[in-house]
């Protein structure tokens, strides 16, 4: 026997319109301001059709739902997205969302801010031969070292 919610969910199914739209829907949120989207554009040198198909992305369309909306094909979509996944240096869609959002935060940190975070640079000594002492209380480099060593 099917219990009386089978064919509940499966109206519910068949009532979503667009082809892209999932079972519960696309999130209607501003992830980013304009500012910030410029900002990854700057930051990644993305094209501004690049940008176009990650503002998509963000927002949750599938790639069929881009490629319709800029009127290509979805093998341009995926070229697209494969550019912008090597600029980023990501391996998918969810990654790419989380470095959006992360870069987003890391710019209005820095626009929020009042004077310049110091940034605090690794310094490189160059490097120097190790030095040893013998039990004599004589200092003698390594390489000094090795090479008065018998063989």
């Amino acid at each position: 026997m099917t219990s009386s919610l089978q064919p509940e969910k499966e109206n519910e199914i068949e009532n979503i319109s667009s082809p892209g739209d999932s079972f519960y829907g696309r999130p209607n949120a501003v992830l980013l301001d304009e500012k910030q989207w410029r900002y990854i554009q700057r930051c990644y040198h993305i094209s501004p059709r690049e940008l176009q198909v990650v503002r998509l992305v963000c927002q949750g369309f599938t790639n069929g739902d881009i490629a319709r909306r800029l009127n290509v094909r979805p093998g341009t979509v995926k070229t697209h997205l494969r550019n912008i996944f090597g600029k980023t240096r990501v391996r998918n869609k969810i990654t790419m969302l989380l470095r959006c959002m992360e870069n987003a935060g890391r710019f209005s940190r820095e626009a929020n801010s009042t004077a310049p975070l110091p940034t605090i640079a690794p310094t490189i000594a160059p490097e120097e031969p190790a030095v040893k002492t013998p039990p004599t209380g004589e200092t003698l480099l390594e390489e000094e070292n090795n090479s008065t060593a018998p063989q």
